[in-house]
């Protein structure tokens, strides 16, 4: 993969820039802060956008390049790929996706994969690199040149990692210091103590003792609870029946109240039954009786006088007294004489008035029958109102409860006698019932207090449980970290390192002119440099510099390895701290090693133009 051009509209202090590209070594010249840095930071983002998140810094790197004044903060880019197609890409920053053009400039950016968070990803799909590979093989950047003693600690780390994983900033031994220091410290072994798995387990046994002495309350308590369901239960069903006892008991009161009435319908008949029975009988035996009585008693009183009065005229014999008796048989016969005559009329008057009498009577009579028969047909025709409307008022209220309480219970609250005494009962067994969970009421209160104990203790223990799972399955991640880092290690060692170890040799004879023929990954003192005499040094013992040239050549060894297209290395300031001897060297390195790669050096001094022209080396020249 070749660049070819950059057009730099507006990007950090880079304005209406174009630079062309070519094949081998460019030197792109200019001076401290001249935005030499801010070119290759473009070349990054025009492949892989601009990042709006910190990521630790002040600045986010779209804060830090945007223009302060211009709002065309865009650019392009032309590259072409190692199958010979060439493409253009034009991005506005302010957006998260650029336009990319085939070599026809059809524009082809949906045939991409376009992430809602980096965006478009077609360089990486072009390349198969993405952004922090990328920066950490083939691209060097200012920051990233540690000459200095103190740093040689970190450059040899570095040196050790490439060889060991393939990259410079991992470290198996530091991964798996970090993973067992991490799996020490936020969850603890068997053997250790006071650590979170150590003091949850040793609380977790505490709050088991401490629920088994309190196990007989919550047995307790659930027997209370099960007994006051019951019990509420019961009054339910008792309440449930009370309505239905009420209800049937209003319609019971209105059927005996209309009852009553008809009761009082029947006395009434009756009582015209026994009228008309009085005025048919009773009139006439009280005449005849009447009669009787006032003829017999004035005929008995006279017979009697009469006799008298004949036994005193023949006993005295006495002439006066015989008229006197005469004449008084003479009064007795004439008064017997006109009481027949009397009664003879009074027989007839009362004949007569008998007669009138009893035709009254008869119209009565006839009256009393005729309102007797009313009566009774209304009578009878409300009996079987009642009844019916008794009936449909019951079948009302069982239809009422169906579904609400069994219909055999229905039936039997409906049809039994004595609902009075039905209706009691039921009162009575809810009153009971409810003395009953007060009565448990008071045996819960006193059970509550420990049984929220209880509760608190169990609740912990849920929650120390909860914890202690998540700390076993950390800890089960961890160890299964560990187990496949150790074999992904030793698999890239197997792969890696043989590989790495004998570019860095060759890197090493010629950077040292065959001083240092042989570099090799030793597990206790880790890169090894076989000297002339055959023996083996660790590799700090090498100058600074020879460590550091080291460090590039092998970072750039391994950009070889992470792409089928041969991608430009780009160095910023690289060899700033390189003496003209050793500059020289690794110059020819980069020339010879890397002759079918595009290679951009940014640089502040002429001493690569220098070094490349009096070595006659080919190069591209620009100047910012």
């Amino acid at each position: 993969m070749k660049i070819l051009n950059l057009k730099i509209n507006q990007f950090g202090k880079l304005k209406n820039e174009e630079i062309n590209l070519k094949d081998h070594i460019n030197i792109v010249y200019g001076k401290n802060e001249s935005g030499k840095s801010t070119l290759l930071k473009f070349i990054l983002a025009m492949f892989y956008g601009l990042s709006k998140n910190k990521n630790g810094k002040i600045y986010t790197d779209y804060e830090k390049y945007t223009p302060w004044q211009e709002e065309d903060f865009s650019g392009k880019i032309k590259y072409k790929l190692e199958d010979g197609t060439s493409y253009e890409v034009f991005r506005e920053f302010k957006k998260k996706s650029p336009k990319i053009y085939n070599e026809d400039l059809e524009e082809i950016s949906k045939n991409f994969t376009i992430d809602k968070t980096s965006g478009n990803k077609f360089f990486v799909e072009q390349t198969g690199v993405e952004e922090n590979l990328f920066t950490s093989t083939i691209v060097s950047m200012q920051s990233q040149v540690k000459l200095e003693e103190k740093e040689q600690t970190s450059l040899l780390q570095k040196l050790s990692n490439l060889v060991s994983t393939g990259e410079d900033n991992v470290s198996y031994q530091k991964i798996m210091n970090k993973l067992n220091k991490r799996q020490l410290e936020e969850i603890g072994t068997s053997r250790s103590q006071d650590r979170p798995v150590n003091v949850i387990s040793k609380r977790l046994k505490e709050i088991e003792q401490e629920k088994e002495y309190l196990s007989e309350y919550s047995l307790k308590k659930y027997d209370i609870e099960e007994t006051k369901q019951k019990l509420e239960n019961e009054i339910k069903e008792q309440q449930i029946n009370l309505e239905i006892l009420t209800q049937k008991k209003q319609v019971q009161d209105e059927y005996e109240l209309k009852q009553e009435k008809i009761k009082i319908a029947d006395n009434t008949i009756r009582e015209y039954n026994k009228k008309i029975d009085e005025l048919k009988n009773t009139k006439q035996v009280e005449n005849k009786k009447e009669n009787k009585d006032k003829t017999i008693i004035p005929m008995i009183g006279l017979s009697i006088l009469m006799v008298l009065s004949l036994l005193l005229a023949f006993i005295m014999k006495n002439d006066v007294i015989s008229a006197i008796a005469i004449v008084v048989i003479i009064l007795s016969m004439i008064y017997i004489g006109y009481t027949q005559y009397k009664k003879k009329i009074g027989d007839y008057n009362q004949q007569t008035n008998e007669n009138v009498d009893n035709e009254k009577i008869k119209n009565q009579v006839e009256i009393m029958l005729a309102t007797t028969e009313k009566l009774e047909k209304e009578n009878a025709e409300q009996k079987e109102k009642i009844e019916k409307q008794y009936k449909e008022e019951i079948e009302k209220i069982r239809n009422a409860y169906i579904g609400i309480a069994p219909i055999k219970v229905i039936d039997e609250l409906l049809t039994k006698e004595n609902t009075k005494v039905q209706i009691e009962a039921a009162q009575n067994k809810i009153g009971e019932n409810k003395l009953k969970i007060q009565s448990i009421g008071l045996d819960r209160s006193n059970i509550i207090p420990k049984l929220e104990n209880l509760a608190s203790l169990e609740e912990e223990q849920a929650s120390l449980q909860e914890e202690y799972e998540r700390l076993m399955f950390q800890n089960e991640a961890i160890e299964l970290a560990k187990q496949e880092l150790e074999k992904a290690y030793y698999q890239m060692k197997k792969r890696v390192t043989p590989k790495f170890t004998n570019d860095l040799s060759s890197i090493m004879n010629h950077i040292s002119d065959g001083k240092y023929t042989n570099v090799k990954l030793d597990e206790k003192d880790g890169l090894i440099v076989e000297i002339q005499n055959g023996d083996y040094i660790p590799i700090d013992y090498l100058s600074i510099g020879t460590i550091d040239q080291l460090y590039l050549s092998l970072r750039l060894g391994a950009g070889t390895q992470i792409s089928g297209e041969n991608l430009p290395i780009i160095l910023d300031e690289a060899f700033a701290y390189y003496d003209d001897e050793r500059l020289g060297n690794i110059l020819e390195f980069l020339n010879k090693e890397y002759s079918n790669r595009q290679i951009i050096l940014l640089t502040c001094t002429e001493r690569e133009k220098n070094i490349l022209q009096e070595k006659n080396i080919d190069y591209n020249y620009i100047e910012l």
